[in-house]
């Protein structure tokens, strides 16, 4: 295990900036635990850059609301931890590598700490940052806050990350190089003075609207490191879940079929090493069983996407993925078909009521997200880029390497060993959904059809359409294939 230790110079800086990006947290923070170090001034701040907010080629916007608003609140959660110890957030809309900068020349910053991201535009905008503060001779250093697993201390070199996950699996788990949790800091450094923190943007400032996830949402998800340390408690300790998660996780409804803890990890309320630590602490006081392995298994799956993505690059960006396979046989064109599958009016029982809980609270379980992804590509023959950048818009828990590296392995031009992996949906639905709960819970318009056939309305005739009010073209769509 390895301990953390101060690796600042004995010499004090009169003024450092603390950039916070897909950090948003105070425990466990390296980028925080470094900064604040042998510093009079620390300013914490965050840029919020239009860019992300802008609408993409196929009409929706890159972040969207529901992704929008968990931000904003994880922000606002942000701001009160911080001034709880003696310091603030700064808030700037606009591009970090204009914004930072500024800041750095207006305090005469001489040290900007932020945390490395995974993407080509995340890197690009850190490389533009740092271009600018070398003139005025600020430094940035960068730290891996994101990680659960020491990159330094894998038993192979990044670029030789294994291409499948088991042999990755394999490699690490007998000694998963992970280290101790950084401490959260009692107090913080000072504002350096005369400084204005800047008002929080509402939805509509952002081009977004505001509308509220619809009430049958899985769970009120709540942005920040408040309501992520809250579930993490009450999902392993208060309600003892964790206890059966291996049985559970491929649930559809309720909040406590799997952990939820997906969207305060990717923007970084929640720390992927902290979660681990609780698991080995509840397998010492309560039980170590098959979920607890199991749960950790999933944290393994997010640090080897994570990895494949830093090793990969662009390519995961690419129609042909890491692969470079040919995938001229998927349409770009076929735009009506691409928004009825959008917005969960295919016919298809499942995969619609799979896209109406996207679209309605920013949130779909991975079953689902398995199927619809499978669904958009190998039966309809769309674009897979086109469904991974929905994705990015609507999901709540995006990032980078879990969403794209996961279209890429169910696509079949990423880590799959398997090519020629497809997903049945009427198997699918029939196993995980048997009684259609799922299925009528968001598709009221067939609430009345008997479980045996509710997966395949679409074969209903014109008598039996008539008995469980169901008129196929009118209140619920036939099936697009």
């Amino acid at each position: 295990m390895k301990e953390h230790i101060n690796t600042n110079s004995t010499n004090k800086h009169r003024v450092k900036i603390l950039w916070f990006r897909n950090n948003l947290r105070l425990h466990d923070n390296e980028v925080l635990f470094k900064a604040q170090q042998l510093t009079e001034h620390l300013l914490p701040v965050y840029c919020i850059d239009p860019r992300q907010f802008e609408i993409t080629e196929l009409g929706f916007p890159k972040t969207g609301s529901f992704r929008a608003r968990f931000l904003l609140e994880t922000l606002q959660d942000l701001r009160k931890n911080l001034r709880s110890k003696g310091s603030d957030l700064i808030i700037r809309v606009g591009k970090p590598e204009d914004e930072i900068p500024f800041l750095a020349a207006q305090v005469k910053a001489t040290m900007v700490y932020t945390s490395h991201e995974i993407g080509t535009e995340e890197t690009k905008v850190v490389e533009a940052v740092e271009q600018k503060l070398w003139r005025h001779q600020t430094f940035l250093e960068l730290c891996w806050p994101g990680n659960l697993l020491e990159t330094e201390e894998l038993p192979f070199p990044l670029k030789a990350t294994p291409n499948t996950f088991t042999e990755f699996r394999k490699n690490v788990e007998k000694d998963l190089p992970i280290s101790e949790l950084y401490p959260e800091p009692d107090a913080l450094p000072a504002l350096p003075a005369g400084l204005v923190s800047g008002e929080m943007p509402c939805l509509e400032q952002l081009g977004l609207s505001s509308e509220e996830p619809d009430n049958r949402a899985v769970m009120p998800f709540q942005g920040g490191e408040t309501a992520a340390l809250a579930r993490l408690r009450q999902y392993i300790w208060s309600q003892n879940l964790l206890k059966n998660y291996k049985e559970t996780r491929n649930g559809l409804l309720g909040a406590d079929y799997s952990t939820k803890f997906s969207p305060w990890l990717a923007n970084g309320a929640l720390s992927v090493r902290t979660i681990y630590y609780e698991i080995r602490k509840y397998e010492t006081e309560v039980i170590k069983n098959k979920s607890t392995w199991h749960l950790i298994f999933e944290l393994l799956w997010r640090e080897y996407f994570r990895l494949i993505a830093r090793k990969y690059q662009n390519e995961i960006f690419l129609q042909g993925g890491i692969k470079g396979a040919d995938m001229s046989g998927l349409s770009s064109s076929r735009k009506k078909t691409f928004r009825r599958w959008m917005n969960g009016e295919t016919g298809i029982p499942f995969i619609d009521a799979n896209m109406r809980e996207l679209k309605q609270t920013g949130f779909m379980s991975n079953r689902g997200r398995q199927n619809v992804a499978s669904f958009l590509t190998k039966d309809l023959k769309i674009n897979w880029i086109h469904g991974a950048m929905y994705f990015e818009s609507q999901l709540i828990d995006y990032d980078v390497s879990s969403n794209w590296c996961n279209w890429n392995y169910v696509v079949g031009v990423g880590n799959d060993p398997r090519e020629d992996r497809y997903f049945n949906i009427l198997s699918q639905a029939k196993r995980y959904d048997g009684k259609g709960k799922y299925v009528k819970h968001w598709l009221p318009e067939l609430s009345n059809v008997p479980e045996n056939i509710v997966h395949e309305v679409g074969k209903m005739k014109p008598q039996e359409q008539s008995q469980y009010g169901v008129n196929l073209g009118a209140n619920y769509p036939k099936p697009i294939l």
